[in-house]
This record gives C-alpha cells, structure tokens and sequence, in this order.
C-alpha cells in the first residue's frame, strides 16, 4: 500500500502541476478541487492510512520510529487539508503538500526498523500518543501554511501574479487561517506535554528525563507561546510572524523525528 499511496499522490501532484500551476494566471480554473480530484486525494489518503495501519501495529504491539512519525504527520496534514478545501480554496497548499506526502507515504517502507513501543496498551498512552500526533501533524500545516505565505508575500512584492498566487486567499485571511491551526495545535501541544511530564510513569513506566527529545519539545512550545503572545499584545503579523512559526516548527520537528532518525539511522538502534 505504501507504493499505492505514493503513486496517487505523486499522479495528482503533476496533474495538478499541469493544470492549476502553469501558464497564465487568469487562464487558471476558478474553482478549486474537482469531484475526481478530491476522490483520487481520498483514495490517497485511504491507501496511505492502511499502510500506516500495517506499519505501526504488529499485533498487540505498536512500532513507531522517525519515518513512522514523518508519515503520520503528513497523513494527518493532508487529510486536514483535504477538509479544510470544502471551506476555503487553498490549492497552493498542493505545491508544498503532495510531493511531500508522496515521499512520506514511502518512508516506513524504506526505513522499516521501527522502536516497540512500551505501554502501548494502555488508554492514557493512547491519548498522549494521539494527542501528540494531532499537535505535530497541526503544526506540519501551519509550517506548510506558513511556507506558502513567504512565497506568497515575495511574489506580490515583486510584482508577479502567478498561477499559484492565483489559487490562493488574500494574505489576511491565510493568516487568520494560520493562527487558528496555531492556537489549536498549542493547546494539544500542551496538553501532551502536561500528560509527559507529571504522568510520565504512568505513561512511560519511568520517571521523566530531560533528554533532547523533552528540551526541544519544551523550547518549540517557548517559541509558540511567544508567538501567541506577540500576535495578542504587538500584533505580530508578517514575516515576524511566519519566522517564528518556521522556528517553532523546526524545533518540533527535533524534539521527536530528529532525535530517532539520529538514534536509528546514524547510530542504528
């Protein structure tokens, strides 16, 4: 299933390339996903998410590990955009989203030494999982979001109306959009690192050590909270804002995907 996935995606990816992204600006479609579009996302999404099934369950064990993680967060990313287009045109998103989704749909196939997960049977380490999953695959959309701002933002500055500034919203409302998916994605943050740290044996089974993992994760909720709380007392907007978004998303990124590639790529445990 994981070539499945990988395959839709990419197809779409081009296709859409072929039709949305290329050539003149007002010969660009007005609309946003066709019905055949957003069907071949879904069966995606669906191919990708049996895969996922496959990769992280292994009977009554769970195995997860960096190229797990990464693909998770981009199942979850694009699903949410898949929801989030019925409401809001947001086709650039597709530039950024698929061909990375692609790729991610193929990594638990090409890295499939995954970390056994301890406790995995039990409820509250389920909802701290899922929990954290929901946060990291937010905030993979506000960093693809915030991408696509800056990009936007460079190309209105010089004057260029391209086909992907064609399909997009005005800057304000993308980012209204984007401190939403903020907001949102900082309370799950939160609420998984209150869990981590004052339920970390009844999760983990251990008590809770400051290792990289824990500081990055505790330094990416620095960053946003001083984002949120730019936004409300300075009004931070604009490239202030899409900084600090790309920052506290880079530090995520560590806290959990970088330290187990490091750990089971380069010292391969």
């Amino acid at each position: 299933m994981h070539p499945l996935a990988a395959i839709l995606y990419a197809g779409l990816a081009v296709h859409l390339w072929r039709t949305r992204w290329r050539g003149p600006a007002l010969d660009q479609p007005t609309g946003g996903l066709k019905f055949v579009e957003r069907s071949l996302l879904l069966l995606a999404l669906v191919a990708h998410a049996i895969s996922l099934r496959m990769a992280i369950f292994d009977g009554s064990s769970l195995r997860f590990g960096f190229a797990i993680a990464l693909s998770v967060m981009l199942w979850l990313a694009i699903a949410l955009y898949w929801i989030e287009s019925f409401y809001a045109r947001m086709d650039g998103l597709q530039v950024i989203g698929l061909p990375a989704a692609a790729v991610a749909a193929m990594l638990p196939a090409l890295f499939s030494e995954a970390h056994v997960l301890t406790n995995a049977g039990s409820m509250a380490f389920r909802l701290h999982f899922l929990t954290a999953m929901l946060a990291y695959s937010l905030f993979t959309l506000a960093a693809l979001h915030a991408l696509l701002m800056t990009a936007a933002e460079k190309g209105l500055h010089r004057g260029r109306i391209s086909p992907l500034l064609a399909g997009l919203p005005p800057l304000l409302t993308m980012e209204a959009l984007l401190f939403r998916l903020i907001h949102v994605a900082f309370v799950l943050l939160t609420l998984t690192l209150i869990s981590g740290v004052f339920f970390s044996e009844t999760l983990f089974g251990k008590a809770l050590s400051f290792n990289h993992k824990t500081i990055f994760a505790i330094l990416s909720w620095l960053i946003f909270a001083a984002l949120l709380t730019g936004r409300h007392l300075r009004g931070w907007r604009g490239r202030v804002a899409l900084r600090w978004t790309l920052a506290g998303f880079g530090a995520l990124l560590l806290a959990y995907v970088g330290s187990r590639f490091v750990l089971e790529v380069i010292l391969g445990r």
